[in-house]
């Protein structure tokens, strides 16, 4: 069920260069919410094995019957002039009671596997999630970095021109501020690359070595969605499986409740010695029945709370398909939506602004355009590659809430 390979479990991954599918077999070894949800299985199992008992017999002991007048006698033990009884009970269940607790318990232990599923599938979206931002935040790095030498190069030049005569004072300050702007944006960009390392560090139980967490897979390409039967996917999802599980113990639980209607049965039976002062003993033997009577309730608020609870079962169940149903809807126009303007960025505003910056730095040298023309084209080329990077991210999580969306569990 939580899809590892033998040699994912044996081999730790390099986090300085963790590719996705590394990455995607840690959650099940590390994550702290699966940790969790195998908790509650265990739980659960442990619940249905409470409720598949019957009840235990009863022993009792007692003696009485004695007298401050008289004494309790001479002699050992079996001498004393007291009346000692031992009896033993047992409850007997009616009404297919042990059955339905059993049943009700069963259900709701499978619907704990199913949400364990759930749970892995969330979980490893989420670490796609975590893992598409840090490779976003490693770009926006590299492109602030990149653009941060530029500007370098640039105003070192622009020093040496303003020496000669070559350029006015003003274009070096505009320069200037624009490489300052750029280190600090490179500096917010390693501040986002960290944040997105410790997210990624928690979900596969990493956090002592965050640092070192580099994501090196290519961005996912862009990919023809299949025709799906919404419906049969719905159907197979762990967390609609989980619901109607717990339907199926709802209505267990609302005919156990019922059954109490029908009534419990205690029998006994005892053994009683009693010796007399002249050594004689009378013992003797007894059978008890014990029938409780129904005359000032009839447990109408069991029936009725284990009513709601069904109702309530089955409203949790539509809700979940609701949830489902959307959520495959919208991550199949999402993916559509972030193709299509990851194409655009792709196919021509990447080149047309890479053209027209590489013209303007051109123009520069050559005199033919001022600092605010080359400043301006370059500005524009480094918003273009970060909005294209962002697209990329967008498609790739885009991508993964689809994948996950039909799944049936943490496959």
């Amino acid at each position: 069920m939580l899809g590892l390979t033998a040699q994912a479990q044996a081999q730790a991954p390099d986090l300085a260069h963790l590719n996705l599918a590394e990455a995607d077999a840690l959650p099940a070894q590390k994550n702290r919410e699966l940790q969790a949800a195998r908790r509650a299985v265990e739980s659960a199992a442990a619940a249905t094995l409470s409720a598949g008992q019957q009840p235990n017999p009863s022993l009792s002991v007692s003696t009485v019957n004695i007298s401050p007048s008289r004494g309790i006698g001479s002699g050992g033990l079996r001498d004393k002039t007291v009346d000692s009884t031992i009896r033993l009970d047992q409850l007997i269940e009616r009404g297919n009671k042990r059955d339905l607790r059993l049943s009700a318990a069963k259900r709701l232990e499978a619907a704990s596997s199913e949400d364990l599923a759930d749970v892995l599938r969330q979980q490893r979206l989420a670490l796609r999630s975590s893992y598409y931002d840090l490779l976003l935040t490693q770009d926006r790095l590299a492109i602030s970095s990149d653009t941060t030498d530029l500007y370098q190069q640039s105003l070192r030049a622009a020093d040496l021109r303003l020496k000669a005569g070559d350029i006015a004072a003003s274009d070096v300050a505009r320069i200037r501020v624009d490489a300052q702007r750029a280190q600090n944006d490179t500096r917010a960009a390693e501040a986002e690359r960290r944040r997105a390392q410790f997210a990624l560090a928690y979900l596969i139980g990493a956090e002592l070595h965050a640092d070192q967490l580099k994501a090196t897979d290519a961005w996912p390409a862009p990919q023809a969605l299949e025709a799906v039967d919404a419906d049969a996917l719905i159907e197979r999802r762990p967390d609609v499986r989980a619901a109607r599980a717990r339907i199926e113990a709802a209505g267990a639980a609302r005919e156990l409740a019922r059954s109490l209607r029908t009534r419990d049965v205690s029998v006994g039976v005892q053994y009683e010695r009693f010796p007399d002062n002249f050594g004689n003993s009378a013992n003797s033997y007894g059978v008890a029945l014990s029938i409780p009577i129904f005359t000032r309730y009839y447990y109408e608020g069991e029936i009725a709370q284990a009513e709601s609870a069904y109702d309530s079962a089955t409203d949790n169940l539509e809700r979940t398909r609701a949830v489902a149903r959307a959520e495959i809807a919208r991550a199949r126009s999402d993916v559509a939506a972030a193709a299509e303007r990851l194409a655009r960025y792709r196919d021509s505003m990447l080149e047309e602004a890479k053209k027209s910056a590489d013209s303007a730095e051109f123009a520069y040298k050559n005199g033919a355009i001022g600092v605010m023309d080359l400043l301006d084209a370059r500005r524009t080329l480094r918003a273009i590659q970060l909005d294209a990077a962002a697209a990329q991210a967008d498609h790739a999580r885009a991508l993964a809430a689809w994948q996950f969306g039909i799944a049936k569990g943490g496959e």
